[in-house]
C-alpha cells in the first residue's frame, strides 16, 4: 500500500469518526430538546390543573352554627344600619274589637325559669284601655304604653313581670340592624336568648298585623310560646310575619335613644347585622308611673 493511499484511508476514517460524533451530538441535542419540551408540557399541565382546581373548587364558606333565635335572621353587609326610618308607625288596632274581658291562661313549661317569678293568675282580664309603664335603662327611660285592647293577656303578663322586678338588672341581649328587621330584644335574665319565666301563653295576633317604628311585641320560639322576652321595633320591621303578639308602643324619646345604640353597631353573632349591641342596654328597673 502506498503512503498516499494509507493517508487517504486515515483521512477517510477520521472524517467518518467526526461525522459519527457530529451525528451523536445532534442526536443528543434532539433528545435534550425533546426532554425539555416534555418537562415544560408536564409543568404546564400541572399549572392548568391547579388553576382549574382553584377556580372550580367549592369555595363556599363552611356553614357556622347559627344560634337559635326567636326572630328571623337579619341580613345585610354591615354591623350598623344603613338607615333608620324616623316616622312613627301608627298604633295597631284590631280590625274586630275584642270583648270587654277575655280569658287568659298561663301554662307551666318544662323549662325552668331564668329568674324566679310567679305566673299571673288565670281567668278574666280586661281588654280595654291602656297601661303606662317605664323601663329605666342605662340609655335612658323607655316609656311604654301597653294596649289592653290589642293583646290583654300579653299586657297582664308584662305588667306582672314588671311588678315582680323580673326585668330589673337584665341586659337586652340582641339587636338587629339589617333592612327589614331593626329591633332591640330584651326580657331574658340569662341574656342567652333562651331564658324565660317558666310558663307560656297563647298568641294574640291577626293577619293584618304590621310592625313599624315604635311597636312593642313579644318574642317567641314558635306558635303560642310567649313568655318574658320582648322586642322593640326601633326602625324597619317589614321583614316580620304577623306571628308576634304586639301589645303596645314605645315613646319617641326612647326610640331615639335606641337609635344611638343601633348606630354604634352590634357585635355579630347570628350574622353581620345580628348580635349583641356594642353599647350595652341594661334595664335597671320597671315602674308603672308615667
Amino acid at each position: 500500500m502506498s503512503k498516499k493511499t494509507h493517508q487517504q484511508q486515515l483521512a477517510a476514517r477520521k472524517a467518518a469518526r467526526q461525522a459519527e460524533r457530529a451525528a451523536e451530538q445532534a442526536r443528543q441535542r434532539r433528545m435534550l430538546a425533546i426532554t425539555i419540551t416534555a418537562i415544560v408540557s408536564v409543568v404546564a399541565v400541572i399549572v392548568v390543573v391547579f388553576v382549574i382546581a382553584a377556580n372550580t373548587g367549592d369555595d363556599t364558606p363552611a356553614a357556622s352554627d347559627t344560634p337559635s333565635t326567636e326572630l328571623p335572621a337579619s341580613a345585610g353587609p354591615s354591623n350598623k344600619p344603613a338607615s333608620i326610618p324616623t316616622a312613627l308607625a301608627a298604633p295597631l288596632v284590631r280590625p274586630t274589637p275584642l270583648p270587654a274581658q277575655v280569658d287568659c291562661t298561663y301554662t307551666k313549661t318544662t323549662e325552668a325559669a331564668a329568674k324566679a317569678v310567679n305566673a299571673p293568675a288565670n281567668g278574666k282580664t280586661k281588654a280595654t284601655g291602656t297601661t303606662p309603664l317605664t323601663l329605666n335603662t342605662t340609655i335612658g327611660a323607655l316609656k311604654l304604653t301597653l294596649d289592653n285592647a290589642l293583646a290583654p293577656c300579653a299586657v297582664k303578663n308584662f305588667a306582672s313581670l314588671a311588678s315582680q322586678k323580673y326585668f330589673d338588672n337584665t341586659v337586652c341581649h340582641r339587636m338587629t340592624v339589617g333592612a327589614g328587621l331593626q329591633v332591640l330584644q330584651c326580657g331574658d335574665p340569662s341574656a342567652s336568648g333562651s331564658g324565660g319565666p317558666g310558663y307560656s301563653f297563647k298568641d294574640e295576633v291577626f293577619p293584618e298585623m304590621k310592625y313599624g317604628r315604635g311597636t312593642l311585641a313579644m318574642a317567641n320560639s314558635g306558635p303560642n310560646t310567649n313568655g318574658s322576652q320582648f322586642f322593640i321595633v326601633y326602625g324597619d320591621g317589614s321583614g316580620l310575619d304577623p306571628a308576634y303578639t304586639a301589645f303596645g308602643t314605645v315613646d319617641e324619646a326612647g326610640l331615639k335613644a335606641i337609635d344611638k345604640v343601633a348606630n354604634a353597631g352590634v357585635i355579630p353573632e347570628g350574622g353581620p347585622t345580628d348580635g349583641k349591641p356594642a353599647t350595652e342596654v341594661k334595664i335597671t328597673s320597671a315602674t308603672s308611673a308615667d
